[in-house]
């Protein structure tokens, strides 16, 4: 037969388990702040038997705490005999940032995030104290560079998974969207044979990117400078800001032509006057190959040195030379209006 004392006990021990389970870590809870202390707040919790403890580390970047605040709050650790309730509003401030991200994922949305470092394969954000990573494929750039360390830019969201603790997303696509909103405007705005400054966002084997109001226009690696180089890597660094010229304009293609040369004096030009055939000059060696080789007789002005004209015996130009040495040639034809100054040593008169 069931008492009413028994059915009392129960009732309690019931309310008891209740109670001490009401607040289990991952809830969600309400509380009021009503103390700072040096290494967090003390937090009242309905419920609870103890003030709760929120550590200054539980607390996001972003946000400030006054005693009397009333916020909702993530329950790092239960309460027990011994410990209080342990809570974090960052877990709260996470939880809100990651369906922010989601949404703008499915919405498409635009967001800041700021560059925190480069590492291999891209760079590592900090968008509302989540961490990110942009791979280089989807960086503007295409390359991490140091410039970007500490710079706020704008990206989409690829993919954002809080259970995978994963955020991925892409500058390429921001970029790209801007691009499309502005580019009449910027295209409108230009000339041809005007000079304008830029950015350098993107350096491939061909040529260079310069952001230009907004919208990238090509800088091919022949437009770069007058003299010979490999790769536009050795005049450009990204991040520089240069003043290009404006060489070419497609509208119906919405695209760009610069060139960083012609902001100079054409030295083609300049060497009219200052050169004759059947004059010996002393040049040095920018590039060797199978059938030649290039010779600098002026800053920006290379001229050619065949293999026949090396001497009268047959040679390996690769034997003859190296790329810096200097040699004296015979200018045995010179036509700068074509571009084009043929040399010789075998027909440099002896002395």
């Amino acid at each position: 037969m069931v008492t009413m004392e028994k059915t009392l006990d129960e009732f309690e021990q019931l309310l008891e388990d209740s109670l001490s389970k009401q607040h289990a870590v991952a809830d969600i809870v309400e509380g009021t702040v009503i103390k700072k202390e040096n290494d967090g707040y003390l937090v009242s919790v309905k419920g609870a038997k103890m003030e709760a403890f929120l550590p200054e580390k539980e607390v996001s970047s972003e946000e400030t705490l006054e005693v009397g605040d009333i916020k909702e709050f993530y329950v790092l650790r239960e309460e027990d005999n011994e410990d209080s309730m342990m809570l974090s509003l960052k877990r709260i401030a996470f939880a809100q940032a990651w369906a922010q991200l989601n949404d703008a994922k499915l919405q498409g949305d635009t967001i800041l995030a700021k560059v925190e470092k480069t590492v291999k394969g891209g760079v590592l954000v900090d968008v509302a104290d989540l961490k990110g990573f942009i791979p280089s494929s989807q960086l503007r750039t295409g390359v991490p560079f140091d410039g970007l360390v500490d710079t706020k830019i704008e990206v989409k969201v690829l993919e954002a998974d809080p259970k995978k603790n994963k955020l991925i997303l892409s500058q390429r696509q921001a970029v790209a969207e801007q691009r499309d909103q502005v580019v009449d405007n910027v295209l409108s705005s230009l000339e041809e044979d005007s000079v304008v400054s830029g950015t350098v966002v993107r350096i491939t084997d061909f040529g260079a990117f310069v952001d230009i109001n907004g919208i990238d226009g090509l800088l091919p690696i022949s437009e770069i400078s007058w003299q010979r180089i490999k790769h536009p890597s050795d005049v450009l660094t990204l991040g520089d800001t240069i003043e290009v010229k404006i060489i070419k304009i497609d509208t119906e293609l919405k695209r760009i032509s610069l060139s960083l040369k012609r902001m100079g004096e054409n030295p083609w030009q300049q060497i009219e006057g200052q050169f004759e055939e059947g004059q010996v000059v002393t040049g040095t060696v920018n590039k060797i190959t199978t059938f030649g080789a290039f010779i600098n007789i002026f800053p920006g002005v290379e001229a050619l040195l065949p293999v026949a004209e090396m001497s009268e015996e047959n040679v390996n130009p690769f034997n003859m030379f190296k790329v810096g040495d200097e040699v004296k040639v015979l200018i045995k034809r010179f036509t700068p209006q074509e571009h084009r100054i043929a040399l010789s040593i075998k027909d440099i008169p002896s002395a």
